[in-house]
Formats: C-alpha cells, sequence, structure tokens
C-alpha cells in the first residue's frame, strides 16, 4: 500500500504519494551548502553509509502521516568542518519552504539525522 497525503480545496482532493514529497525533500535537501548526499535510514544498522543518488532519494526521507500531521525524517551526510546545526537548520528551512509552495503542504517537523560526515577532496 502506497502512502500519501490528502490535500482537500472547494474543487474536490489532490493525493500526493509520499514518494512525490520524497524527491522535493531529497532535492531541497542536496541543494544546502554542507551536504555531501543523502542516504538511507538502514545505513547505520547495515554499516553500510553509501550516498543515495537522485532517482533514490525517497530511501533517505521518511515521510509519516499521524492525527493529520505531517512529520519528515532526513537522513544526511555532511561535509567535514561545516557547522552541523546550522546546515541542519538550512535544511529544516528550505524543505519547509519547499513543500509549502511546491506542493501546498504544511509540515509539522523536520528531524534531520546526520548519519556520517565526509571529507570532501578539493
Amino acid at each position: 500500500m502506497k502512502m500519501s497525503v490528502t490535500i482537500n480545496n472547494s474543487n474536490g482532493n489532490v493525493d500526493i504519494a509520499t514518494e512525490v514529497i520524497a524527491t522535493v525533500v531529497g532535492a531541497s535537501t542536496t541543494e544546502i551548502f554542507g551536504v555531501v548526499g543523502m542516504t538511507s535510514k538502514a545505513a547505520v544498522k547495515d554499516n553500510f553509509r553509501s550516498i543515495l543518488r537522485q532517482e533514490n532519494y525517497s530511501k533517505g526521507v521518511v515521510v509519516t502521516n499521524s492525527d493529520n500531521e505531517i512529520a519528515i525524517d532526513v537522513y544526511v551526510v555532511v561535509s567535514f568542518g561545516v557547522k552541523i546545526s546550522e546546515v541542519a537548520k538550512n535544511i529544516q528551512e528550505r524543505v519547509r519552504f519547499n513543500l509549502e509552495n511546491q506542493l501546498g503542504i504544511s509540515v509539522a517537523k523536520i528531524n534531520v539525522y546526520v548519519q556520517n560526515v565526509k571529507v570532501v577532496e578539493d
């Protein structure tokens, strides 16, 4: 069963698949300075921290919809030397802005999980 978020308006209902939400979240996240990429939630459990490619962003994002509140969990890898708290705040702000402006979705929480720090060669 695929999950979706339903938006009710005067013309009817719009169902947005969580895959679509995850793609917008992933694209928004990877635009942020200091983010190397997305990684899957299972990466820590498997001790395998591969960077997800654009077509797999949904594996690095968990969308939950309970009591009509949407929460987003984002799993990222950041660059060594950046201020992680600032990168996380920027992710939260960009994701919230893009979801509201592109999809018309209000989000209650955006949780950022830094799964790894990577030294990036210049």
